[in-house]
């Protein structure tokens, strides 16, 4: 696959090639932005004497540099006033971030240790309890002949059953039984 020829340098009298992007001013009158191509001599010229600022009034200077830049004052939910950030392409109508399960195990570590006792989040109070003693038996040492293999799994199921024990899931379940 052939390379394309590089345009020509977009610099009035050049004949080097135009190897290097930069912004045309859109500022200029009858320019209408873009991008040029100039040679690296002409590029570090263009960069050294590029001001972002030129053409613009003192009020457009100000508006750009303020802090609050891009934020609109906006009315939100509830009738109240409040700064969003300019969004015109929508990126941020969504939050990004995964809403909480709602359901009896909904709090913060509730799934994980739930999984370390092998049940799902249908899980009731009761099933928490039965499994809780069927672990215990399983790896506690005086129901393995005093094999302390099992003792880091045994702590884990503990702190799972200490964890669930005082989550809201299993407090309303349990008063209702």
């Amino acid at each position: 696959m052939e390379t394309p020829e590089p345009e020509a340098c977009a610099w009035p009298g050049c004949a080097g090639s135009g190897e290097f992007r930069a912004p045309r001013s859109n500022r200029v009158p009858g320019d209408v932005g873009g991008w040029q191509y100039l040679c690296l001599d002409h590029v570090r010229a263009f960069n050294a004497g590029y001001n972002y600022f030129d053409g613009l009034s003192p009020d457009e200077i100000h508006a750009a540099q303020s802090p609050l830049a891009g934020w609109e004052k906006d009315v939100v939910r509830g009738g109240r006033m409040a700064f969003t950030f300019g969004d015109p392409h929508g990126l941020f109508d969504e939050p990004l971030r995964a809403k909480a399960p709602v359901g009896r195990w909904a709090e913060k570590g509730d799934a994980q240790a739930l999984g370390t006792l092998g049940l799902d989040r249908n899980a009731t109070a009761a099933d928490v309890r039965r499994t809780y003693r069927e672990l215990v038996r399983r790896y506690h040492p005086d129901s393995n002949g005093g094999d302390r293999s099992h003792e880091g799994k045994l702590q884990a199921v503990v702190n799972a059953f200490t964890h669930l024990k005082a989550a809201a899931g299993y407090k309303t379940e349990s008063n209702n039984t």
